[in-house]
């Protein structure tokens, strides 16, 4: 593919993310714990809404070996209700504060396609890396305001909204248009001063179930971009429809997707279940160590 020969001359591949002060390393694999700060996500939804569990859970991420902790306030599961920025910043305002002040030495992502919601947070907490679904398409400000903040950000492929996302989304060569999606936005981004891209596949957004597993055998097609490389592949439908059964007995099926995933090139793991992710890592990083 044309686009893909050409796609790592935008960026040169860097394995460090700054965040201010803080350095996050990426040539060991890191893991990102999900913190949802919403009622109604897929599989966690309403559990972290007090603040007190919310802490003990980040505890217990932190020390399974959690490097980045990934928090959010609006739901982009399929089908998921739109909410407003008021209520956005209301529910992670509080949320990212007592998370700074009880983990101070953690890096942070925060899971918004706001620009808004992104300064408001560095501005009440500090540097954080802007994990935004959309890949830009839901807030024509964001890659800007990414530019002038320069933090790291997330680059996620979707089609479509969370509101329609999955309503038969077709293809005509998915690695292909993946890739074209890529190039594209990286570009415009390169353009603009952002120096720190992940990007992110984007398994469920706007993708079937085929789709997702043509994705992740493919995903070191993305390596020509030469940027890191971000995996959500925790409990999702992929996994609990090919196995038959359901998001809360879907670890096993994860564990094994996030090792397909390792093999493929990912460079963080963004889960559920952190201490399962991390011995994945560890298996990955043995096996590694063995090629010569």
């Amino acid at each position: 593919m044309l686009i893909t020969q050409s796609a790592g001359k935008f960026l040169k591949r860097n394995n460090t993310l700054h965040l201010g002060e803080k350095e996050l390393d990426l040539s060991i694999p890191v893991v990102a714990g999900i913190v949802n700060i919403t009622p109604d996500s897929f599989y966690d939804g309403g559990k972290m809404e007090d603040e007190s569990v919310m802490l003990k859970a980040v505890e217990q991420m932190i020390a399974e070996g959690a490097g980045i902790i990934d928090i959010g306030a609006v739901s982009t599961r399929p089908g998921s209700k739109p909410v407003s920025t008021k209520e956005e910043l209301t529910r992670l305002l509080p949320a990212v504060k007592a998370l700074r002040t009880a983990f101070p030495e953690i890096v942070i992502s925060v899971d918004t396609f706001r620009s808004w919601v992104a300064v408001r947070v560095i501005d009440e907490i500090g540097p954080i890396i802007i994990n935004d679904i959309s890949g830009g398409t839901l807030d024509s400000k964001m890659f800007e305001t990414v530019g002038k903040l320069q933090m790291p950000y997330i680059l996620s492929h979707i089609k479509g909204t969370p509101q329609n996302m999955q309503d038969n989304p077709e293809y005509e060569d998915l690695i292909k248009e993946v890739s074209q999606y890529f190039a594209e936005r990286v570009k415009k981004l390169n353009k603009l001063g952002v120096k720190e891209v992940i990007l992110d596949p984007g398994f469920g957004f706007g993708k079937t179930v085929d789709h997702n597993f043509e994705l992740l055998n493919r995903l070191d097609s993305l390596k020509v971009f030469q940027l890191p490389v971000m995996v959500g592949l925790s409990r999702k439908s992929m996994i609990w429809k090919a196995l038959d059964v359901t998001p809360e007995t879907a670890l096993n099926g994860t564990s094994v997707a996030n090792t397909l995933a390792l093999m493929g090139g990912a460079d963080i793991l963004r889960v559920h279940d952190v201490k399962e992710a991390v011995e994945a890592v560890k298996i990955f990083c043995e096996i590694k160590a063995t090629i010569i």
